[in-house]
């Protein structure tokens, strides 16, 4: 089986609509995929209504977290999307990105960026507008060449020139919240030096006694020194591996399936989750 946990959509961030995504999942030879956009569930329906024949979808969030000044990322597998106390928390987090975006873009005006909510606001289309929004913008406008370049503290990055926080769930908020709706909770990319700093090893054992299920290993933003570190610590903590694509269309340079979890781990991922259960294709046309 070839699982790839972390992709997201035009719900998000991400360049390909539900629909779009789950037709290539199948065309990439994956089995499993799951669709985590940030803070939000809304792709949701209209994966499932395409999702082709043998490919199964994991539904799913990431959510977007903080503790000690650091940003983090929390994935959120087959939890209970109408569960009241999560899908509140995941609104808060929604609600703030408008005025947060609004607030990079005027910081890139102060500098002399012609950029504009209208341009910015194009590009999200239906998507949770976020820092990748932004950071195709100025790709637009020729300020960079990619989107990865904008994430550095001369644009986006955290505590970068034009960087503006929003709120942010707790970690251990985020996994009582998941717990709570039914779903598994796993750290995606806890070792992305690259974007900024990085949770602590202390915290991360913190949140493994909190209930903490998994830590995402392989991944594009892990060097293979940070694999076998996070590897030898899950295994310390009692955690769950995952490795996953993190897919954005063409958004980023990573493709479906170029990294994947092992099937004994996400046989317990579902084994663990009762807030939802995965969907198999069955031949959608949406």
């Amino acid at each position: 089986m070839r699982i790839d946990l972390h992709t997201h959509s035009t719900a998000s961030d991400g360049t390909d609509s539900p629909a779009e995504l789950v037709r290539k999942a199948a065309v990439a030879g994956l089995d499993v995929v799951a669709l985590t956009d940030h803070d939000t569930t809304r792709g949701h329906a209209e994966a499932i209504a395409a999702l082709p024949e043998g490919v199964t979808l994991v539904t799913g969030a990431e959510l977007s977290c903080r503790i000690d000044g650091i940003s983090m990322h929390m994935l959120a597998y087959l939890f209970d999307a109408e569960e009241p106390a999560l899908l509140a928390e995941r609104e808060l987090v929604r609600d703030d990105r408008v005025p947060r975006a609004q607030g990079m873009i005027a910081k890139l005006q102060g500098l002399g960026v012609p950029v504009t909510w209208e341009q910015v606001a194009r590009i999200a289309g239906d998507g949770s507008v976020g820092r990748p929004h932004v950071a195709s913008a100025l790709v637009e406008l020729g300020v960079v060449p990619t989107v990865n370049d904008a994430f550095t503290p001369d644009w986006l990055a955290d505590g970068g020139r034009v960087f503006v926080e929003k709120h942010e769930t707790d970690p251990f908020e985020a996994i009582r919240l998941i717990k709570g709706a039914g779903g598994v909770a796993v750290f995606a990319h806890p070792g992305a030096s690259k974007r900024g700093l990085t949770v602590p090893e202390a915290a991360i054992a913190e949140m493994a006694a909190a209930g903490l299920d998994g830590v995402e290993v392989d991944h594009m933003d892990h060097d293979a020194d940070t694999r076998a570190r996070l590897r030898g610590l899950a295994k310390e903590l009692g955690l769950l591996v995952t490795g996953s694509s993190d897919y954005h269309g063409s958004r980023k340079t990573c493709v479906l399936g170029e990294y994947t979890t092992d099937p004994e781990v996400y046989g317990e991922i579902t084994r663990r989750a009762f807030g939802a259960f995965p969907v198999p294709g069955a031949g959608g046309t949406v």
